[in-house]
């Protein structure tokens, strides 16, 4: 997913107080940061000048940058990554705020896309940055429930409930008339026979029964259906973004041309990008930190990602995280993202209770 970046050499006690309080400072007020300004907030016990010949010594690494318009510094990309890497520690969320959202998500009904829109809610209000939340996508779907809805003597709508918690309906074409109680003796037929079988099992079975003489032909292009809504999900890398917090991150003055912003979620409307982010974080296990030039998407270069997967790995999988400029704060974003993913699995885990 990220791009490969040079590993710095480690910076000494001084060095790396002075980037932390720079990144700190920038973070709040979105301005070059001076070395007056870090002695006078940051008791770093050291002179003006000694703080100056750091963050010389600093740029020089390429950990911080010197806009000409301003006698202050603000963080590189590499400055930010050094800073997350080997400076910050795990810093968990308040147990108020943990509290918090553990009670939201449990006012919430299992297997239900409220969760989704939940976490990127949440994830926005506890950052003030954007929230993102994919469903637990299943390496292979299985069956919950199947329903037939009459639409018209020869039209119905198949409603297809997946064990892993999507929902999906299409419409199916009727050769021969069939009422609503024709369709719900169907439905709870196909109810008893294809609850927890995935696509593939559910096309063998179908192969056998088409070779049968006997077969409704009504069932047996109901079952047709819904085997084939299933291989197009489970071929979908992802099947979809739930963002929340947009205006947050359009407030950053690094925003202030709302063009920026709308390149960066059309980047992310795309599924091969998005269908990239959720492997690679997936792979990786934990929380997963994206910064500026890390990204793979040229319209993303700009922004920091923050990610955690959530589910079971081999069965289900989704992404949680926070997309904002790249001066965020890292800290409380990755202590949110993996709080809120921990909790997703415990949603994931009791579908598969």
């Amino acid at each position: 997913m990220a791009r490969r970046i040079r590993r710095p050499g480690a910076l000494d006690c001084r060095a790396q107080a002075i980037l932390r309080a720079v990144i700190e400072e920038y973070v709040k007020s979105a301005t070059p940061v001076g070395s007056q300004a870090l002695v006078a907030r940051y008791h770093l016990s050291v002179s003006s000048a000694t703080v100056r010949n750091v963050l010389a010594d600093l740029e020089l690494a390429g950990f911080l940058m010197h806009p000409h318009t301003s006698a202050g510094r603000v963080p590189t990309d590499l400055g930010y990554r050094y800073y997350v890497e080997s400076i910050i520690d795990g810093v968990p969320l308040p147990p108020v705020e943990q509290l918090m959202i553990r009670h939201q998500f449990g006012q919430v009904e299992y297997a239900s896309e409220h969760w989704f829109r939940l976490a990127a809610t949440t994830i926005a209000s506890a950052t003030h940055a954007a929230g993102l939340a994919t469903p637990a996508k299943p390496v292979a779907s299985h069956v919950r429930r199947v329903d037939l809805v009459a639409i018209s003597d020869r039209l119905a709508s198949l409603i297809l409930v997946l064990r892993e918690g999507t929902v999906k309906q299409v419409l199916v074409s009727l050769e021969t008339p069939a009422d609503q109680d024709t369709l719900t003796s169907i439905a709870n037929r196909l109810n008893a026979r294809l609850v927890d079988h995935a696509a593939a099992e559910i096309e063998a079975s179908l192969s056998a029964e088409t070779a049968d003489e006997d077969a409704d032909p009504l069932v047996l292009r109901v079952v047709e259906r819904v085997a084939r809504t299933m291989r197009e999900f489970d071929a979908a890398t992802t099947e979809e973004v739930f963002s929340d917090g947009l205006l947050n991150v359009m407030a950053a003055p690094e925003f202030a041309q709302s063009e920026k912003l709308r390149r960066v979620f059309a980047a992310l409307e795309n599924r091969v990008v998005l269908g990239d982010l959720v492997g690679a974080v997936a792979a990786s296990g934990g929380v997963h930190v994206v910064i500026g030039e890390e990204n793979p998407a040229a319209e993303m270069r700009e922004v920091s990602l923050v990610l955690a997967s959530y589910g079971r790995p081999g069965h289900a999988v989704g992404v949680v995280g926070v997309l904002g400029p790249t001066r965020m704060s890292y800290p409380h974003a990755i202590g949110t993202v993996g709080f809120v993913s921990g909790l997703m699995n415990e949603l994931v885990e009791h579908l598969y209770a």
